[in-house]
């Protein structure tokens, strides 16, 4: 995956844009967590409602997603 320009939308290796994923995860009331933070990338799960099972994961280096999750560990902060 190649670096964003700053501005830029955070794109997962499908296209999605990862930021916007979390945003809507979260306005749903759904949970995501921080697995694993690199310095050039972090791991994401998507969780249940309830906080329970993992429902989907993905791992980026969109700077635009490090940016946006710098400092937190989960939608639950």
């Amino acid at each position: 995956m190649t670096a964003s320009p700053p501005g830029a939308h955070a794109e997962g290796a499908d296209g999605r844009d990862l930021v916007a994923v979390l945003r809507r995860w979260e306005d749903c009331g759904a949970v995501w967590r921080v697995l694993a933070r690199g310095r050039s990338e972090v791991t994401v799960a998507l969780c249940q409602c309830d906080g329970g099972q993992e429902v989907e994961r993905f791992t980026s280096a969109d700077p635009s997603l490090l940016a946006f999750l710098a400092g937190r560990s989960s939608s639950e902060e």
